[in-house]
C-alpha cells in the first residue's frame, strides 16, 4: 500500500502523538508498505491571504534555508520514510496513495476535502483535542467527518459512540528496546520519585508538585527528578532535579534511577511517560483518567487518584514509600502488563484496517475494546 499520514507542523521536541505516528510509519515500511509523512506549517483549513503569507516564509526558514529542521532528531526513523516538507495541505501538495491518514483535528478537516485519488481517508483520534486552543464545536464536529476513525483509546471509543460513530480501536504498542528494567526494582530508593513537568494546566504539574510538597513533609529525606521539554521552572525548590529535555537514553536513565513515577495529569490520550517509566521498573502513582487506565488499575498495577486531587495523589505516594513489597509488587505488574503491548502487534492492527475492503466511510462499527 501507499500511506500517507499528514502532520500538522513540526516537532524539534518529544511530542507523544508525533511520537505516534512516526512510529506507526516505522512499522508499516517494515511490513513492506510505501510510507510518506507530509508536515506543513499551513495548519488551518481555510486559511488565506497573510496566514498563507506567514507559513509560506516558515516553509522557507525551516526547509532547504533552515537545513531541513522540519525532520524529527529526537527519535529514529526508518531512511525508507519519504517525510515532505510541504508550503501547504492543499491537495496539489499530497502525493496519490492508497490510505491517508489525519493525526490532528485540523488535518482531517483537510483530508476530508482531498479527492478519492489521495486513497482511503482515516482519523487517527490520539484525544479529544478541545485543548489545543481551536474552537471546541468545530473540534468535536470532526469526529462526524466521513473518515475511517481510529482510536487509541478506550475511552476514546467511547466518546465516539456516544456521539453514533463507528471506531476501530487500536492501542499505542511499547517498544523494550528503547524502555526496560536495567536497575533492579528492588534496588531502588524507595524516597526517589520522578515526574514530567509541563506549562500547559491540563496536564496538572502544578498537582504534582503540591503532591510532592506533602510528601516531603513527612519525607523530608524525599529525592525528586522531575524533566520536561521547557527550562527549569523558577518556583522549583533547589533540592529537586530538573533535567531539560532529555535525550532517549537519559530518559531511560531517570526512568530506572527512580522507585515511583507520578502522573497527575487531569486528560490524556494515552499517556506516555508513566507508561514509558513502568516499563523501566517504576510503580505507578498516577490520576483515574482514561489515558491512564489503557495500563494502570488501582492496586494492580498502579495507585490511582482522581484528577486536582495532589492531596490523596500524596497519600498514594506516601505509601508506596513506607510499604515497598507494594511498590515492587505494582512496579513488577505495571512493567509485564506495558511490556504485553507491541507496536508490531499494533503496527498489524493498522494495517489491516487500512487494508479491509469497508463500505461507507466512517467504517465498520466496532465491538466494544476489552482488555
Amino acid at each position: 500500500m501507499r500511506v500517507t499520514f499528514v502532520l500538522p507542523n513540526f516537532t524539534q521536541v518529544p511530542i507523544g502523538g508525533y511520537k505516534v505516528v512516526y512510529q506507526y510509519a516505522n512499522e508499516l515500511v517494515k511490513l513492506g508498505h510505501h510510507v510518506v509523512v507530509v508536515q506543513s506549517p499551513l495548519t488551518r483549513f481555510g486559511a488565506k491571504g497573510l496566514d498563507r503569507i506567514r507559513a509560506y516564509s516558515s516553509y522557507l526558514r525551516q526547509g532547504a534555508l533552515g537545513g531541513h529542521s522540519y525532520l524529527p532528531r529526537w527519535l529514529t526513523l526508518d531512511p525508507r520514510i519519504n517525510v515532505l516538507w510541504r508550503p501547504s495541505l492543499d491537495p496539489a501538495q499530497i502525493p496519490d496513495g492508497d490510505a491517508v491518514i489525519a493525526t490532528a483535528w485540523q488535518t482531517s478537516e483537510w483530508v476530508a476535502a482531498y479527492p478519492s485519488t489521495k486513497g482511503r481517508k482515516f482519523y487517527l483520534i490520539q484525544h479529544l483535542e478541545t485543548w489545543s486552543g481551536g474552537n471546541a464545536d468545530r473540534v468535536i464536529a470532526t469526529w462526524t467527518l466521513p473518515l475511517t476513525k481510529i482510536v487509541i483509546a478506550k475511552w476514546l471509543w467511547d466518546y465516539a459512540h456516544a456521539m453514533g460513530e463507528s471506531a476501530i480501536y487500536i492501542p499505542n504498542g511499547s517498544d523494550p528496546d528503547e524502555f526496560n528494567v536495567d536497575v533492579p526494582i528492588m534496588a531502588r530508593n524507595g524516597n526517589h520519585v520522578g515526574m514530567m513537568y509541563h506549562r500547559a494546566a491540563w496536564k496538572g504539574s502544578q498537582d504534582g508538585l503540591k503532591a510532592l510538597d506533602i510528601v516531603r513533609g513527612a519525607v523530608p529525606e524525599l529525592q525528586v527528578t522531575l524533566f520536561g521539554t521547557e527550562d527549569r521552572p523558577h518556583s522549583l525548590p533547589e533540592s529537586v532535579r530538573y533535567v531539560v529535555n532529555p535525550t532517549r537514553q537519559a530518559l531511560r536513565q531517570i526512568y530506572n534511577q527512580v522507585a515511583i513515577f507520578i502522573g497527575p495529569s487531569w486528560t490524556e490520550g494515552w499517556g506516555l511517560p508513566p507508561m514509558e517509566a513502568a516499563m523501566c521498573g517504576a510503580a505507578l502513582a498516577v490520576t483515574d483518567i482514561g489515558g491512564h487506565r489503557e495500563y494502570a488499575r488501582h492496586l494492580r498495577t498502579a495507585l490511582l487518584s482522581p484528577p486536582h486531587d495532589p492531596e490523596v495523589m500524596a497519600e498514594n505516594v506516601k505509601r508506596l514509600i513506607v510499604d515497598p513489597p507494594l511498590r515492587w509488587k505494582l512496579a513488577e505488574e505495571g512493567r509485564r502488563w506495558c511490556q504485553n503491548l507491541s507496536w508490531e502487534k499494533s503496527g498489524r492492527m493498522l494495517e489491516q484496517a487500512l487494508s479491509r475492503n469497508e463500505g461507507p466511510p466512517g467504517g465498520q462499527d466496532e465491538k466494544a475494546p476489552t482488555e
